[in-house]
């Protein structure tokens, strides 16, 4: 199992605190020094549209993971650290990539922004038995979840309803860094949730009647987005897209596919797509990206999160047979 893809669970003990804990700021405004800019750097791109929805022209951002860099395995540079020594405010999520961790938490930066402590976070767990595995018992009656639990799933911007709480404590982050501008960052952050409240009533409507909930992907990117939409994932590799699947495994999911109508197999931009290929012509089913919008790059089948979000439904209502 590949930890760096876990929240270690002493970070869930700050799931209850909305993150305004986690922060120091100064009592004057961070801008004041510089270009009459908030300085902002962003762990990676999730985090980088936040930052830039909710500043605005107040804010520079700049982000630590580049268009195409797999974000769980960035190292940070020494040009990088200096330039979160020099910023006024760093936001990122703590447990998805360790050397960030790291590097903020040993900069002096005055307002570090941990997006982990600004909602719940849940177990998604390594797909490895579960849903799939039923199908080899005789009957196969109903779709009980046996996975197993193995830390928590950091893939909460993948959830509209959660990113959206992730947004109102990145606002007041900011509102309290640069005190000057609180109104345009608060007026910026109410129609940033707006936009995301738009986006999960998309989702909600577009999948509410299909012909199958269940859906196969390389990992497990879209717990959070499974459950909030009445869905079932199956991850070939579990919560590392790294790993590979063991004869059982793809033979479960064979027999799944099967049994649910399963009609597509479901691969991402950043990692390889060889096991999910493979899987889908030995079942003989289709492939599709299902894009977990850890970057946005020529690939990608939008400019933006919420682009690239209604790609993912359109892809997730053609395999699932949205009504």
């Amino acid at each position: 199992m590949n930890v760096r893809r876990l929240i270690p669970t002493a970070a869930l003990a700050s799931a209850t605190v909305l993150g305004l804990t986690a922060l120091t700021a100064c009592s004057t405004s961070a801008a004041d020094d510089k270009d009459g800019k908030l300085d902002v750097v962003a762990s990676f791109y999730p985090m980088q549209y936040l930052a830039e929805q909710i500043g605005g022209d107040h804010v520079s951002v700049t982000t630590l993971t580049e268009p195409g860099q797999e974000p769980h395995d960035l190292d940070v540079s020494v040009k990088q650290r200096g330039q979160l020594e020099e910023s006024d405010v760093a936001l990122y999520l703590k447990g998805l990539q360790p050397a960030v961790d790291d590097a903020i938490d040993e900069s002096g930066i005055k307002t570090k922004v941990d997006a982990a402590s600004l909602t719940s976070m849940e177990k998604h767990g390594n797909e490895v038995g579960g849903h799939a595995e039923e199908h080899e018992e005789e009957g196969h009656e109903g779709h009980g979840h046996g996975h197993s639990h193995e830390g928590a799933d950091p893939h909460i911007w993948l959830d509209p309803v959660k990113y959206a709480e992730v947004a109102e404590g990145v606002g007041k982050a900011l509102e309290k860094a640069d005190p000057d501008h609180a109104k345009t960052y608060e007026k910026n952050t109410a129609a940033l949730v707006k936009k995301l409240g738009g986006l999960d009533t998309s989702f909600k409507d577009g999948l509410k009647k299909t012909d199958s909930k269940v859906f196969i992907t390389t990992h497990a990117a879209f717990g959070y987005l499974a459950e909030r939409y009445g869905l079932t994932e199956e991850a070939i590799s579990g919560l590392d897209p790294e790993a590979e699947p063991s004869n059982k495994r793809v033979k479960d999911l064979q027999k799944m596919a099967k049994a649910d109508g399963v009609t597509t197999v479901f691969y991402e931009t950043l990692v390889s797509d060889k096991t999910a290929k493979t899987l889908a012509k030995d079942a003989d089913l289709k492939t599709d990206v299902l894009d977990p919008i850890e970057g946005i790059t020529d690939d990608s089948k939008g400019d933006d999160y919420i682009q690239v979000m209604e790609s993912n439904l359109k892809a997730l209502q053609k395999a699932l047979g949205a009504k």
